[in-house]
């Protein structure tokens, strides 16, 4: 997936050099069902943009395979992406996002 110069981080899911992401509606799902298991190992108000935030993160740390499809039944996806997301949570307030 190299649209406008677009690097896909996992299957669904790319960012562009200027770090805009874009979903793919395929994983809208698997994205929200993320967040919801997050919550509980975080202790935090895990929502859709957080989980994208921390999916980048992970990628920009070689953590995620780029062919490998996301799943809310990987146990050892939901551990990498709770570390992110309490790091945008101790790093930023949990603000993701130009529009926060």
């Amino acid at each position: 997936m190299n649209r406008t110069n677009q690097h896909q981080l996992v299957p669904g899911i790319s960012v562009t050099a200027s770090g805009q992401a874009s979903v793919d509606p395929s994983v809208a799902d698997v994205l929200f069902d993320l967040a919801l298991q997050l919550e509980e190992p975080t202790n935090l108000p895990v929502d859709v943009e957080h989980v994208l935030a921390a999916i980048v993160l992970a990628a920009r740390n070689g953590q995620l395979d780029r062919n490998t499809p996301l799943s809310s039944d990987d146990p050892a996806l939901v551990d990498t992406l709770a570390a992110h997301v309490k790091t945008i949570f101790a790093d930023y307030g949990g603000n993701v996002g130009t529009d926060d």
